[in-house]
């Protein structure tokens, strides 16, 4: 298969520390790779640089056969590029409605009204509260109104920063359920960041290990999976 998205190289840094050192890794066209290690590793990292946000970067980053390690963070969203950040990024004082305009604030078309009837079909409940104010929403429905937010957008690519963060275990088996269709059904491309390593791996079809800030191993997600050592060494089960 073709990569979608490629890091040859990549060094990323905040000001003067360095946080990754040489990272390789790429994404599918149509594929689910997750990214796993320790809090700190530099996960949420990789996932700033592809997007050119708060971090500086050297290597080479293409997305669709494109370098965009250059293009400004705005450029990349147009692209095709849909960033769901750590902790969810909600404009709280806004209607649920109104956060999910801003997710289509790179498009053109006039296709954003049908839309709404698109993601009603991922998720009934948060569409039917379109009117209320997102700030009272309960944390698993923020984070489905950001996975919907980043859907506006149209993109090929949906970079993920822990889902399943701070969430019941019911609503994150929920949330990967949709995730696993809206990738079926619409071709949409994934990088995950994720602490289940259980559930990671269950989605993902192709798995990166990162430590301090550098890939120390890579393959088939259900190869990982299977490997005992790694899973103690790396993943915590």
């Amino acid at each position: 298969m073709t990569a979608i998205l490629e890091l040859r190289n990549v060094d990323a840094a905040y000001e003067s520390t360095q946080i990754l050192k040489a990272v390789n890794l790429a994404v599918e066209e149509g594929g689910i790779a997750t990214l796993l290690g320790a809090n700190g590793a530099g996960k949420t990292t990789i996932l700033r640089a592809i997007s050119n946000m708060m971090v500086r970067v050297s290597g080479e980053i293409q997305f669709a056969g494109r370098r965009i390690d250059c293009k400004a963070t705005e450029d990349i969203a147009r692209l095709g590029v849909a960033h769901v950040p750590d902790g969810r990024g909600t404009f709280l004082d806004l209607t649920v409605e109104e956060n999910l305009r801003l997710g289509a604030y790179t498009r053109r078309d006039k296709g954003i009204a049908t839309d709404f009837d698109r993601l009603r079909g991922y998720f009934p409940h948060l569409m039917d509260r379109r009117r209320q104010q997102a700030g009272t929403l309960s944390g698993g429905e923020q984070q489905m109104l950001a996975i919907s937010r980043a859907l506006m957008l149209r993109p090929k690519l949906l970079l993920l920063d822990e889902p399943s963060f701070g969430l019941a275990p019911l609503v994150v088996q929920e949330i990967f359920r949709i995730l696993r269709t809206i990738n079926r059904n619409e071709g949409v491309s994934m990088l995950l960041v994720e602490q289940n390593a259980h559930l990671a791996l269950e989605l993902a079809d192709h798995a990166y290990l990162i430590e301090t800030g550098c890939i120390v191993m890579s393959g088939p997600a259900a190869s990982i999976a299977r490997e005992d050592a790694t899973r103690r060494a790396y993943l915590g089960y």
